[in-house]
């Protein structure tokens, strides 16, 4: 399980503001410290699933290239640290430990959210490692995301966009594509993979509104078929490569010192935990996944689709999801006749359905899990078909202690 969090005394503060979307209170506080993001160049990644994938494939390739590159990703798994990646490894506890602490006075005079807090410290953070360029990934929306106060965001990729975070971006996937689209800015270049044609005709209408070029790409062919070589699992990889690749291109037009075989080489690197990721629990192996939203769980259906004629009847699945994501249509997405599930609680800050509320609203059997995630692990793998953990990053988080990798 994991331990006690080193960084909730200096985040907690901060915590009652919740999400509060917008961009003047980052861009004040920024400007009080002498506006670090000036000095680094960045890469600005949206999107509703994938967009973690696509920087970490493009954080990658720029190392390969020999840029001194930061990413800026979100949420972490087992620690804040996670979330600001320097050029030669994750910023270490100390030094975020010290930011944050020195950071804590502006914060509270502009009343910076947590996600705002942490943006600052890593923009600071790159500033103070020399980085070159940032890849950014962007958080909630994008419009009015805290990544978009940075004013050099010379490339915008753009990973598949559904519906997720209603609540604060729209009923809707126009609404929702808009929000996203927002990052778009005049002089810029612009990547997407394939899209609904409801998001797709919002971006193609913002992009020429801004005067910012837009380029489609389709996903890249398997290995087996002359694609490259992936370091992250599933189909829908090969879209985000896609992505990845064209935009990675799009930084070599602008002077970049990327090339074909760095692009290569940082696709075949790059690794994202928690994501189609094979692990294994007392020797036996399971899929972890942290889908939590309709286009995720579509995804992970067709993966494991892939799998339906090689294994027998009748999964296991471990889930746990928030309460305010759509979890029927998850299930009614994920789950085949003969599937056993069991429902776990996620942790206490989280408020997540239980086996019993889900249950009335399928009709689906379900079990409610034991106390212990170890006693719900042994039951999960033993399965005649590949087991899976999903529904969400917090469940993903408690469970990556007590896997073991498979390399």
């Amino acid at each position: 399980m994991p331990g006690p969090d080193p960084f909730s005394e200096l985040i907690a503060p901060f915590s009652r503001r919740g999400v509060d979307l917008g961009l003047e209170r980052l861009q004040a506080a920024l400007a009080e410290l002498g506006h670090p993001e000036r000095r680094f160049a960045a890469i600005q990644v949206a999107g509703t699933n994938g967009k973690g994938s696509i920087s970490t494939m493009l954080h990658a390739i720029a190392g390969a290239a020999g840029i001194r590159c930061g990413l800026y990703t979100s949420p972490h798994l087992l620690s804040w640290c996670e979330r600001i990646r320097l050029p030669e490894s994750l910023i270490s506890e100390d030094a975020l430990q010290r930011l944050l602490r020195n950071l804590q006075p502006l914060a509270l005079r502009h009343n910076l959210t947590p996600f705002e807090l942490i943006t600052a410290a890593a923009m600071q953070a790159f500033a103070e490692a020399g980085v070159e360029l940032a890849v950014l990934e962007v958080g909630l929306g994008g419009r009015l995301d805290a990544t978009t106060v940075h004013p050099d965001r010379q490339v915008l990729a753009f990973a598949s966009i559904g519906l997720d975070h209603t609540e604060h971006l729209g009923p809707t996937i126009a609404a929702i594509a808009a929000e996203k689209a927002g990052v778009l800015h005049p002089g810029a270049s612009a990547v997407s993979g394939p899209q609904t044609e409801e998001a797709a005709q919002v971006l193609r209408q913002l992009a020429a509104r801004q005067g910012c070029a837009l380029r489609w790409v389709k996903p890249l062919a398997p290995a087996d078929q002359g694609g490259p070589a992936l370091g992250l699992r599933g189909d829908l990889q090969r879209s985000n490569a896609a992505v990845a690749s064209a935009a990675a291109e799009a930084l070599a037009d602008r002077g970049w010192p990327i090339t074909p075989a760095a692009i290569a080489e940082g696709l075949r690197q790059a690794r994202w935990p928690g994501r189609l990721e094979l692990r294994r629990f007392q020797g036996q192996p399971l899929l972890v996944d942290g889908a939590h939203n309709p286009p995720a769980a579509e995804a992970l259906r067709r993966e494991l689709d892939q799998r339906t004629h090689e294994e027998p009847l009748g999964r296991r699945w471990l889930i746990g999801i928030q309460r305010h994501k759509d979890a029927p249509s998850l299930l009614r997405t994920l789950l085949r006749e003969g599937d056993a599930v069991r429902v776990v609680a996620l942790p206490q800050e989280h408020s997540s359905w239980s086996a019993g509320d889900l249950e009335a609203a399928t009709g689906f059997q379900l079990e409610t899990g034991a106390p212990e995630l170890a006693s719900n692990l042994a039951w999960l793998v033993d399965s005649p078909a590949l087991p899976v953990a999903c529904g969400s990053l917090y469940l993903v988080a408690e469970l990556l202690p007590l896997l073991q990798t498979t390399d």
